[in-house]
Parts: structure tokens; C-alpha cells; sequence
């Protein structure tokens, strides 16, 4: 029953302490399409995940090429008429430049919506979206080469559209492109070239009204046509839809004339910006108001109130920059708040904040909203009004978890680095923006994709989602105290700073100044960064972070002595470890969701057979995937993480909710970090570290042999029960596995032998039980041993043998509790989540379908091998698999190691690769086992 209610619920509060803070804003649709699904409750949120993505399989392949459903290293984007735009190349070095345009027509029909619900069984990514209907610059979507021509282009990076007419900054042909009409046919020839006198020249670069170099934006709005002339450190404004070839332009912005491009020195310490000069512009918008250009050189964006008319016309407000007279890239100093002090006492300050930014490549407002691709930060700055005073704070920032974070650049962020450069909330140097009236769309060339993000009407914290078992996984460290007791020497622990120090009286044992010490931490409100504890059979001072996760790795720990003391404090290091991310979540994981208004009521699955897919009107979706559900409730949601996601390492999850009212909401989108394998431990309630749900493992008296070592010929392999023994001679042919399985049968061929043999689920185990159940079992005498049946050869083989009798008989199944504790040397289980993939006990992956009761082999092991520690010592894990009838839910049977001390708290970890679960406790008895051989 405690585990049905752990797996269905687990509740916890994350909320309390941290409440959500809601920002306010309003959407704007009036010049855009899609408005009927505008909510005024909608928002974004910092740090959220995209909802679709458009141009790859799933949100983190990468795969290079050209389809209609395959980009390359696209940078440009526009959306007009239910047309989203995509210019499939850039100037910025990433690979494949497809040279091409593709026009992805009907996006209301084709992609999701996000009030409407996905079917089930849809396939692996039902949000991984969009095939082009026609291409451009190339004659088919498999084509990529470049041309100067009427139909080719060479690396077009930007793209504009009225809905109308279609214009490309076509950029090493130092041309734009305009298409009186929509093209409607694949390779349709351009009508209009700007900046050339034919389709087929590019003349020498020479500032003129008619003339490019290298430009990288361009914009249509009300019968006016903007081009970022960048290498000109321009913009060029047609004040009317260019009629002919080579038209020029009638307003220049950045140069006092068109024929005048002021040469700007490189160095940085040279640079003079103004209001009414640029530094390699890379794009220009407009909302019908207001003209917005990202001056990249600058590191700024500038906004003109109105649109100019007048050459020369200096801009009137700045973001990024102090004022329009400065030019650092994230100018942390005059914008940021300041951090702290250094070690001399000077102001730190974080790398960057939300006044700042880095080589910005594009800004588009919506008519209320400003979103800012900032692309040296790695990031999309949102502005809920459009700014009216210079360096304004951005109000959201997309792709990154706060405004001082670059996890793709700095690669520290609560997530494991190896998962961020490819994630569903992550966007390395966006490029490009676009519109649709509910959804952003950002172009992110790094990865080959578009993703599309989408204001929740309902939020959760992006770290909102947890593993239901773990839910948080806590750094730690010990300093071991040893030595002498000598009256009046002192100890110092210092955690952070902070110094507690112990004077020591004659009275003293290492066991009372161990409690005196862990008494001063945790006196009063306690230490702000831990919580201490006494471990380690009563001579280590245990330390663990009160703040979850990577963050409490950063907390230092320093321990001293006065002069000459007899007595010793040693460090497990200078900082807390082993903190981790419990919101890193494996494949068929149990995980929570934590928010508010998730559900109208409470509502508990039949866990017994297959879980639904709706729930008290709730779905919840990874990467569009309609996961099962245990449980909802207004502030939780518990699910299962689809199997399916084991081919990424980031998925995009939401919850949509239809209430009692027939309303419908969806939450944010939020990026899970996916690993193959992240356990978590289920514990009862209570203040981690918390008592696992543990049980004895057998009734009978057991023990193990562990097979190892390499195949040899003529090895030979002995076990030895009580005065009998088993024999094996190794044929060339043979595996670990087929030497397990005949030493089998040799014990179990044995009718009056006291005990049965029997394969192990996790390494290749022979597993022994005593035939009678009880007290009588224990204590049969076992060896185990690998000979050469060559005089002189050194056998290969090894036989290891855990405990050299067979021990600890219990009621298997009951708890373990203080009254009935683990005893050392005995076997035991708990149950966990989150240990990915399973095998057979030879090897072969066996599949688990989403949310149905698991009925596959037993014993079945995780792919990701399975470690434990029990107070410090390793564990025989015995298997670690998929339990009969259950959900995601996984038994980890351990066998204590015999020379393990009593402890009512013994800590309890178990770990796969990288990962490690949280620590939970378990009672151990004192009965006495005999050491292994």
C-alpha cells in the first residue's frame, strides 16, 4: 500500500517556499493572423521550453541535408497569410548553406494548435512539424547549390513577406529579391532584383543609393520596403514597392548620405556609436509605428519612434547599452546588479543581466511585445511593452533558466552539460524571428531547426517537473573526526565561510564531539547553505545541502585543529558533491508535475491495468506524445515519461486541461533534460533524507557467487556447499553465461542438497537458497574457487563469493523497520523509478509498452549497470528491473555487504553512469555474519 500511494502521489509542496510569480502582459493580434487562440492570460515564461519544432525528427537531432521537411543551417524567418517563411542559410559558419527558401504554407491547418489535443498514438514526435510545399532558388528540395541567376540564389539569410509579396536578402549576391506574388511554384523565378542591374551581375561594391554589401535583413510593411545594408553599416528605406531593377532607395539611416560609408576601426576602444550611426546592422522590422534594428557591431538595438521619412534621422531609444554613446558587449558594470565583492573588495557583477547584450541579430515587436534574438547570449530577450526609455530590462528571457545564465556558452546550468547544446529550451545564437499571432518562432541555425515557442495560460516552474521518487538529489560531504581526546583542543569546520568551532573537554569521546559539532550547525535557524548529521558508525560529521540539486556542489567545506592537537578532522573535499538534477529524467520514469489550477479535481488511476491517456480532462504530452497518467490534482500531476523519448536528450512537455466548464488551458511548454538512465529511490514521507521503502528479500537463508574474469580453456570452476562440491571445466566455446548456467545445474541436480541455484538478474550471479524457509537455512558453510586443470596455468575465471555462509532468513516482503531491521550480509529490495531500458538475464533488450502493467521476463536488469552504497559500503546489487505488475516502477535488490555496522539510519544510494539517485535510509541490524572469503 506505501508504495501504491508513493508511485500514484508523492505529494510535495515546491511551491511554498518559492511561490510563482506571474508576469503580466497582454497580446497583441491586430496585424496578425491566429488571434482566435489569444488568450490576455497567456504569457511567457523565462527559461520555458518550445512547443513545436520544425526541421528536425525531434528536438535534439542535428541531422545535416535538404527535404521539404529536412533545414539545414537555417537563419532567416518571416510569417505572413498562414505562410511561414524559411531562408535555409547563414553568414555565421555553421553547416549545411542549402541556398534556398522554403515556404511552409497553412501552418494553422498542418501544425498543432495550442489548445487542441493531439491524438493518441500519433507517432514518436506528433510536434515535430512542417513540410514545405515549394522551394525557391533551387529547382527541387533535395538541390543546394548556389547561383546568380533569376531562380538561384547564394546564401539568402533573411526573408520578408506582406502576405503579399515576398522579398529575400539574397546576401553573397549583395541583391534583394522581390516576388510581386506568393511563389506558388517550385524554382519560380524572382521579378524584381534591388541592389544589381540584372539577375545575372554582381558588380563591384560601391556605396550607392542602388547598391549592397553583404546585406542580412530585410522588411515589408505598409508599401515600404527596409534593407539592412550590413557590411554598409546601413539601412536603405524604399518608400514605395521597387518597380524596376535596381531601384534606389529614397531615406539612408546610419550614413549622413548615400554615396558616404564612414570608416569604422575594428578596435573595439575606437568605436564611437551615436544615435545616428550603426556598426554592421544584420536586421530591420517594423510594426507599422515603430522601425527596431538589430546593430550588431554595437551590441544594441535601436528603436525609432515613428518611422523616418529623413536621411540621417538619429534613432530615439537604445537597448543594451547604458546610452547611445556606448558599445560593450553585456556592459555588466553600468547595467547589472552588482553580485558581491571580490577577495580586495571590489563589486562583482554576473556575466550578463536583462539590460544587457551580446551581438544581437534580430528584433520584432507584435505591436505590444518586443522579442530580441540575442544571439552572443544565447537567447531571446521579451519586453511586454514595447520600450520607451534606453536600457530597459527585458521582462522574460527564452533559452536560458534566468538573465545572468548562458548554458550553451558556460555549459553550467542545473542540467548536465552534455545535454545543452541541443534541448528543447535551449537556443544557441538565435538568428531570426517571427510571428504568428500566438507563437514565436525562432530561427536556431546551430541545430538545423526552428523552434516554436507559445505563451501558457497556465504556468509551472521550469522546474516544475521532477522524478516522483527522487525528487530531489542533494550534495553532500563528511569530515571523519579520529585521533586522541586531549581537553581543550579545538575543531573547525568551516562550511562557506562560516566557521563552527568545538573546544573539547575531558569528558569528551570522538562520538560526543562528533554530536557537538553537528549541534553547533544545526543550532538555532541552522546553517543557511546545510543540515548536519551524525554518520558513519558515530565518527563523521555528515553535511548536506539544504538547496537540491548541482547547486549545493558549489558550497564549500574546510575542517582544522588547533596547534598541536591529538585529535584529527579530515574533509571527503573541499566542496559538497553528488548534487544532482532530479528533473533529468529517464525513459518510462515516474514523474510529477508541480503548478497550480493543473486539474478541477482529484483524480486516481487504476494502477492494476493500463493507465489512461486522460485523466480528469488532464493530457500531458512529451514532444506531442500522449503520456499515461497516475493521478491529477489542481497542484499535481503524476505521469509516466514516454519510452519512446530514448532516442534524445531533451523533451518538450505541457499539460492541457479541459475543466468541468468545457474551458480549455495548457500550461507553458517546459524542455526536460532526458538521460537514458537518472534513478530515483521511493521513500516515505518526511525531511530527506527519508526511509526508503524497503523490504527483506527472502524467507530463506541466501547467498551469492559472482562469476567474472575472461574465458580460458581448461579453467575450472568450484563451488563448494557444506562438504560438497560443484565442478565446471571451461570449454573454449563457452560464455560467463554458459559457465553460471551449467554450475546451475550441477547444484540443482542434487536432490539432497540443502540448497537451489538460480541465475541473477544484474552481472552474471549464481544465486543460492536455503531449501527450508527460516532461521534453520542460515549459516550452511560456502566457498567458492577457479583452478587450471594445466599444471602451471593461471586460471582466468574467478568465482567471488559475498558471504561465506548463508544468512538472514526473514519474512520476505515485510518491511524493514527498526523493530525488524536489515541484518549485515542480508538481501533486501527496494523500489525505484527511473532506470531506463531493460534486458533478459542474456543480454537481450526486451520492449515495455507505455503505461501498462510490466508482465515481460523475470528477472530482467536495467541496460545502464546498477551500483549501490549502503552507510558507505558497496553492495551486491542482485538485479534491478522492471517489477511484475507494476508501472515504471523498478525493484533494486541489494545484498548488504557482511561487514556493514549497525545504524538505524543507514544512507542508501544507488547509481548508473553519471547518475546518482537520492539518498534515502534504512534501519541495519547488529547480528553478527562472517566476513566474505
Amino acid at each position: 500500500m506505501q508504495l501504491a500511494q508513493a508511485v500514484v502521489r508523492q505529494p510535495i509542496v515546491i511551491l511554498k517556499d518559492n511561490p510563482l510569480k506571474l508576469p503580466r502582459m497582454l497580446k497583441f493580434c491586430a496585424l496578425f493572423s491566429l488571434c482566435a487562440a489569444v488568450s490576455l492570460s497567456q504569457s511567457f515564461v523565462t527559461g520555458q521550453g518550445a512547443r513545436l519544432v520544425v526541421g528536425q525528427s525531434n528536438f535534439t537531432a542535428q541531422t545535416p541535408g535538404a527535404s521539404d521537411t529536412l533545414l539545414g543551417s537555417a537563419a532567416g524567418l518571416a510569417f505572413a497569410g498562414d505562410t511561414l517563411f524559411v531562408a535555409d542559410s547563414n553568414r555565421i559558419g555553421y553547416t549545411p548553406n542549402n541556398n534556398r527558401v522554403l515556404l511552409f504554407k497553412n501552418v494553422s491547418q498542418k501544425m498543432p494548435l495550442p489548445l487542441n489535443p493531439i491524438p493518441a498514438y500519433s507517432g514518436r514526435c506528433p510536434v515535430c512539424v512542417g513540410q514545405a510545399s515549394t522551394v525557391i532558388g533551387q529547382p527541387d528540395f533535395v538541390s543546394t547549390n548556389f547561383q546568380t541567376s533569376q531562380t538561384g540564389m547564394r546564401s539568402p539569410t533573411a526573408i520578408a513577406s506582406d502576405g503579399r509579396l515576398l522579398a529575400v536578402a539574397d546576401t553573397e549576391n549583395n541583391r534583394i529579391l522581390i516576388y510581386n506574388t506568393i511563389p506558388t511554384q517550385n524554382g519560380q523565378p524572382a521579378d524584381i532584383v534591388l541592389g544589381q542591374p540584372d539577375f545575372n551581375t554582381v558588380q563591384p561594391i560601391a556605396a550607392t543609393a542602388s547598391s549592397f554589401r553583404g546585406p542580412q535583413g530585410v522588411w515589408i510593411q505598409n508599401g515600404k520596403v527596409f534593407v539592412a545594408d550590413t557590411q554598409n553599416n546601413r539601412i536603405l528605406i524604399w518608400n514605395s514597392i521597387p518597380t524596376k531593377n535596381n531601384q534606389p532607395a529614397d531615406v539612408v539611416l546610419g550614413q549622413k548620405d548615400f554615396n558616404s560609408v564612414i570608416p569604422i576601426p575594428v578596435a573595439q576602444s575606437a568605436l564611437t556609436p551615436v544615435a545616428n550611426t550603426m556598426l554592421n546592422p544584420v536586421s530591420v522590422t517594423s510594426d507599422g509605428i515603430r522601425l527596431f534594428v538589430a546593430d550588431l557591431g554595437y551590441d544594441r538595438v535601436l528603436i525609432w519612434n515613428s518611422i523616418p521619412t529623413h536621411s540621417n534621422t538619429a534613432a530615439d531609444v537604445e537597448l543594451g547599452q547604458k546610452d547611445f554613446f556606448s558599445a560593450t558587449p553585456n556592459d555588466i558594470s553600468n547595467l547589472c546588479p552588482q553580485a558581491g565583492t571580490d577577495s580586495n573588495g571590489n563589486p562583482t557583477y554576473p556575466a550578463r543581466c536583462g539590460r544587457t547584450m551580446d551581438t544581437p541579430r534580430f528584433a520584432l515587436s507584435n505591436g505590444q511585445q518586443l522579442f530580441v534574438a540575442d544571439g552572443g547570449n544565447d537567447r531571446i530577450l521579451v519586453y511586454n511593452k514595447i520600450p520607451t526609455q534606453s536600457a530597459t530590462e527585458a521582462d522574460q528571457v527564452l533559452g536560458q533558466p534566468d538573465e545572468f545564465a548562458s548554458v550553451v556558452t558556460s555549459m553550467t546550468d542545473i542540467f548536465h552539460p552534455l545535454l545543452l547544446q541541443s534541448a528543447a529550451n535551449v537556443i544557441p545564437s538565435p538568428t531570426s524571428l517571427a510571428w504568428d499571432g500566438t507563437n514565436l518562432y525562432a530561427a536556431d541555425p546551430s541545430n538545423r531547426r526552428i523552434l516554436v515557442f507559445t505563451p501558457g495560460q497556465v504556468q509551472f516552474p521550469i522546474a516544475g517537473i521532477r522524478n516522483a521518487a527522487s525528487r530531489e538529489v542533494f550534495a553532500t560531504g563528511g569530515v571523519d573526526i579520529s585521533g586522541t581526546i586531549q581537553a581543550g583542543d579545538t575543531v573547525t569546520i568551516t562550511i562557506s565561510g562560516t566557521n563552527y568551532v568545538y573546544k573539547i573537554l575531558s569528558t569528551d569521546t570522538v562520538a560526543t564531539v562528533v554530536q557537538a559539532l553537528v549541534n553547533l550547525i544545526n543550532e538555532g535557524a541552522g546553517d543557511p547553505n546545510v543540515l548536519a548529521d551524525v554518520q558513519s558508525n558515530f565518527s563523521q560529521v555528515q553535511v548536506i545541502a539544504r538547496q537540491g540539486g548541482p547547486g549545493g556542489n558549489a558550497i564549500s567545506l574546510a575542517a582544522s585543529t588547533s596547534t598541536n592537537a591529538r585529535i584529527t578532522a579530515t574533509t571527503s573535499g573541499g566542496t559538497l558533491s553528488g548534487g544532482e538534477s532530479a528533473g533529468t529524467i529517464a525513459p518510462g520514469t515516474i514523474v510529477s508535475f508541480f503548478g497550480y489550477q493543473l486539474a478541477d479535481t482529484t483524480v486516481v488511476a487504476d494502477t492494476s491495468q493500463q493507465l489512461p491517456l486522460d485523466l480528469g480532462g488532464v493530457q500531458v504530452y512529451f514532444d506531442g506524445i500522449r503520456a499515461p497518467i497516475f493521478f491529477v490534482s489542481p497542484g499535481q500531476v503524476n505521469a509516466q515519461m514516454p519510452f519512446e523519448v530514448s532516442d534524445s536528450n531533451s523533451a518538450s512537455a505541457y499539460i492541457r486541461t479541459v475543466h468541468s466548464d468545457g474551458s480549455v488551458t495548457v500550461t507553458n511548454a517546459v524542455g526536460v533534460p532526458i538521460a537514458l538512465q537518472n534513478p530515483g529511490i521511493f521513500a516515505v514521507e518526511g525531511q530527506d533524507p527519508r526511509q526508503a521503502l524497503a523490504y527483506h528479500g527472502s524467507s530463506q537463508a541466501t547467498g551469492t557467487i559472482t562469476i567474472s574474469g575472461t574465458i580460458q580453456a581448461n579453467d575450472v570452476g568450484t563451488i563448494t556447499i557444506e562438504d560438497r562440491s560443484y565442478s565446471y571445466t571451461v570449454q573454449a566455446t563457452d560464455t560467463l553465461n554458459t559457465v553460471r548456467d551449467a554450475l546451475i545445474a550441477l547444484i540443482n541436480a542434487n536432490p539432497g542438497e540443502k540448497v537451489y541455484a538460480l541465475a541473477g538478474g544484474a552481472y552474471v550471479r549464481i544465486l543460492l537458497r536455503a531449501k527450508v524457509e527460516g532461521p534453520e537455512g542460515n549459516n550452511i558453510p560456502l566457498a567458492a574457487s577457479s583452478t587450471n586443470s594445466n599444471s602451471g596455468t593461471s586460471p582466468q575465471l574467478s568465482l567471488g563469493l559475498s558471504n561465506v555462509v548463508t544468512c538472514c532468513a526473514n519474512r520476505a516482503g515485510a518491511p524493514i523497520t527498526i523493530d525488524n531491521p536489515a541484518q549485515p550480509g542480508e538481501t533486501l529490495y527496494v523500489y525505484a523509478t527511473g532506470l531506463g531500458l531493460v534486458n533478459d538475464v542474456n543480454g537481450n533488450n526486451i520492449s515495455v509498452l507505455d503505461g501498462v502493467p510490466f508482465n515481460g521476463p523475470q528477472p530482467n536488469n536495467a541496460n545502464s549497470a546498477v551500483s549501490s552504497l549502503v552507510d558507505t559500503k558497496t553492495a551486491n546489487v542482485i538485479s534491478a528491473g522492471l517489477s511484475p505488475g507494476g508501472i515504471g516502477v523498478y525493484q533494486v535488490v541489494l545484498e548488504l555487504n557482511p561487514d556493514i555496522p549497525p545504524n538505524n539510519v543507514a544512507q542508501v544510494t544507488i547509481s548508473q553512469d553519471i547518475y546518482t539517485s537520492n539518498i534515502v535510509t534504512i534501519p541495519v541490524g547488529n547480528t553478527s555474519v562472517p566476513p566474505s572469503q
